[in-house]
């Protein structure tokens, strides 16, 4: 599972061989046939692992925050900012290599998207509704916003700030969160 951290992450699932894999892990293709029925099962298991903590960590600083809907918004941003970018291979797994593994992660990444989109619509269910909006609706829109915001940091040249990450998506959240 580490070397497939850090191989899917660069250069990448596609590139990534199992012959390569087991290279770099030092162990025979036997041995990885023992564990994975393929490459596509190993990332499929390296995306869900990277959600399952990210969840873990977001929920924690939902829990901890102010109960303010700003106070939520800026700490959970915060928090699954932080982690996702602590590990670049993390960020790439979760952000670039999720969609470029074509159809190996659709339905993991659908989940993912929909157990944050609860955790937004959870999260933000104690204060007004956005009239007449559908809140679900917006927090699929705002976890979009996140992505693009975290892949531009993965892939920019130029890489923006994580103080400016965070203060750009906690604008968007807020604007699209605040009632009609």
């Amino acid at each position: 599972m580490t070397a497939a951290y850090t191989l899917y992450a660069k250069p990448g699932f596609t590139a990534t061989t199992i012959e390569r894999l087991c290279s770099e892990a030092r162990i025979s293709n036997r041995a990885f046939y023992e564990c994975f029925g393929g490459r596509e099962e190993l990332l499929q298991a390296l995306h869900e692992r990277c959600v399952e903590e990210s969840l873990a960590t977001v929920s924690k600083a939902l829990q901890d925050a102010p109960n303010t809907l700003d106070g939520r918004i800026r700490a959970g941003i915060r928090a699954y900012i932080e982690f996702t970018t602590a590990d670049w291979r993390r960020a790439r797994i979760m952000h670039v290599e999720v969609r470029r593994s074509g159809d190996v992660l659709t339905l993991s990444r659908q989940r993912a998207v929909d157990a944050f989109a609860r955790l937004i619509e959870d999260a933000s269910s104690d204060f007004p509704r956005p009239a007449p909006l559908n809140r679900r609706l917006i927090a699929l829109g705002v976890i979009g916003a996140l992505q693009e915001l975290l892949i531009e940091w993965l892939l920019s040249e130029d890489q923006p700030e994580i103080d400016e990450l965070v203060a750009v998506a906690v604008h968007i959240f807020n604007r699209s969160l605040e009632p009609g």
